[in-house]
């Protein structure tokens, strides 16, 4: 049960008291989901500022922390937390795996309600494992607290520190008195290899907490500070972040700690940093540093403002005709030099493409790239834009991208996608069986050569289709000469500039003569004009 539903304060969505009142806000923080078996804040209202209890409206939970832990709904919460069997639960994992033996080497600790007994940002070698009592995981960041977790009886904490060695993430203080075990990294280690299951089973309780939606502490990943989730995926968590010493956005993808210990996930991990790093396009986003640690695996890219395409289908429902063909020629060219360098995407969708605020648009994500000739019955990216012989496992060439990007187009100009979508399995055959409806059915005021281009991407047969983006580029032409874009050439972005200050002596200016025009050269090999000046930074 939820709060609203043992307090009767009728502040639930619908509830007699949310049109006067408001909607209560643990009952509209989704935040919390799958804390307390919850998908809201209503099983975990002692951690969510400005609740409706007793006739009031409550404040932060530290203000809140002596009237509800007398609460009756958290004392039924806690009764049923300690009831609870979960897989995730650390404790009954041990226990009922016949690993009892286990706890005879750990120490025993007894902490006091209201004691904060982890630090956030210390660096330590041990691990809690609740036997009795309940505590809360609160992230300190830009000089605010931020409840983020609760844990009870069963549950491990700092399973993050003892699997990787980092500084923990959040401090975390007793609700109630609590009976805890101690468990150091070197027990952790000595059992783990007796017991290959036990590194599987807190590697994936590591991950799932670090997907957490409530706020993140700043990880440090050498000289890059990640500060808030904004991307999930299957594989792997993206995160906003910052060069430290250059004061720079980036955006650090991590790899999920539990895919991590597969060595194809890793491989495919690192082959799509080695592969976005080796091209250097407009339109395609540009990584620039790879690092290992913490056991797993981050690539550094760079920050991107915009929306993603889908996104802006959503918001549009439609994309203008010619503004469709603008982002299709700027695809076009990045596919069509990622081809030339034997270079596959095989996940073309618009999740996958971010329109900048000058309507730029850049491809991400070549997490499936492989070369041309690739046959895999594994990996058929996203199902409702895969190619035919992608999903018969058959070898992937250009062809493959340009069905993606066929059925993307398809979607951008009509706002839906051509196949019915009962099941992933009518779309998957629907593609291995069926030509694509023509988009002038829906919206036949289409210009005839995006028309043509939609058409000719997405035949079913790939000898049907273009053979190659050139090809299909030729047909957008007319359509590239009304909006001023040349076909066949990336779109160039507004030159940027940065300033460099350099503070020498006398004594060092010939030395220094001849690093400036190592660095000169350098730059224009890369194509960067640097211009030299004695003025004075103000």
């Amino acid at each position: 049960m939820n709060c609203w539903q043992v307090m009767l304060c009728g502040r639930e969505p619908g509830g007699k008291n949310a049109a006067a009142h408001g909607v209560c806000p643990a009952a509209a923080d989704r935040s919390w989901n799958g804390i307390n078996s919850g998908v809201c804040g209503g099983r975990i209202c002692w951690a969510v500022s400005g609740t409706f209890c007793d006739g009031c409206v409550q404040g932060s939970y530290v203000e809140k922390r002596p009237s509800c832990l007398d609460c009756d709904f958290y004392q039924m919460v806690q009764d049923e937390e300690g009831m609870a069997n979960r897989p995730k639960k650390f404790l009954q994992y041990m226990v009922g795996e016949n690993r009892s033996p286990f706890f005879e080497k750990l120490t025993y600790r007894r902490i006091k309600a209201g004691e904060r007994f982890v630090n956030q940002g210390a660096v330590e070698d041990t691990a809690y494992i609740i036997q009795r009592g309940a505590c809360l995981v609160v992230v300190e960041k830009n000089g605010e607290l931020h409840p983020v977790d609760h844990y009870g009886e069963g549950d491990i904490i700092g399973g993050l520190g003892i699997l990787t060695g980092e500084p923990r993430r959040a401090h975390v203080e007793a609700e109630t008195d609590m009976h805890l075990w101690v468990m150091t990294r070197a027990q952790f280690d000595e059992m783990a290899d007796k017991d290959p299951d036990l590194l599987n089973f807190i590697t994936e309780l590591v991950a799932d907490r670090l997907d957490s939606r409530r706020p993140t502490a700043y990880r440090t990943i050498g000289k890059y500070v990640a500060t808030d989730i904004i991307g999930r995926g299957a594989f792997s968590i993206v995160y906003k972040g910052i060069h430290t010493g250059l004061n720079m956005p980036v955006v650090i993808k991590m790899m999920r700690h539990d895919m991590a210990l597969y060595p194809d996930f890793l491989e495919s991990f690192q082959n799509e940093a080695k592969i976005i790093a080796s091209l250097a396009h407009d339109h395609i986003v540009k990584v620039y540093d790879f690092d290992e640690r913490y056991k797993t695996l981050f690539i550094i890219m760079e920050h991107l403002r915009g929306d993603s395409l889908k996104e802006m289908i959503e918001h549009l429902r439609i994309i203008p005709p010619k503004l469709a063909a603008a982002y299709l020629i700027q695809l076009c060219t990045a596919l069509a030099y990622a081809h030339e360098r034997g270079i596959i995407h095989r996940d073309i969708n618009p999740t996958n493409i971010i329109v900048q605020p000058n309507d730029r648009v850049k491809l991400l994500d070549f997490g499936l790239a492989c070369p041309p000739g690739t046959e895999d019955f594994s990996n058929i990216g996203t199902p409702y834009y895969t190619a035919p012989e992608q999903i018969s496992g058959d070898p992937v060439d250009p062809r493959t991208d340009l069905y993606a990007l066929g059925i993307t187009a398809f979607e951008m100009v009509t706002g839906r996608r051509p196949f019915p979508e009962n099941s992933v399995n009518e779309v998957l055959d629907l593609h291995l069986t069926r030509d694509i409806m023509d988009p002038a059915q829906l919206i036949p005021d289409i210009p005839r050569e995006l028309q043509r281009f939609i058409l000719g991407c997405a035949r079913c047969d790939p000898e049907q289709r273009y053979q190659d983006m050139n090809e299909a580029l030729a047909v957008l032409q007319p359509q590239a000469q009304d909006i001023r874009l040349t076909a066949g050439e990336p779109v160039a972005e507004d030159p940027k500039s940065t300033a460099l200050y350099l503070t020498f002596n006398d004594q060092n200016h010939q030395d220094l003569a001849r690093l400036v025009d190592a660095f000169k050269s350098k730059a224009a090999e890369l194509g960067v004009k640097v211009d030299f000046s004695d003025e004075q930074p103000l």
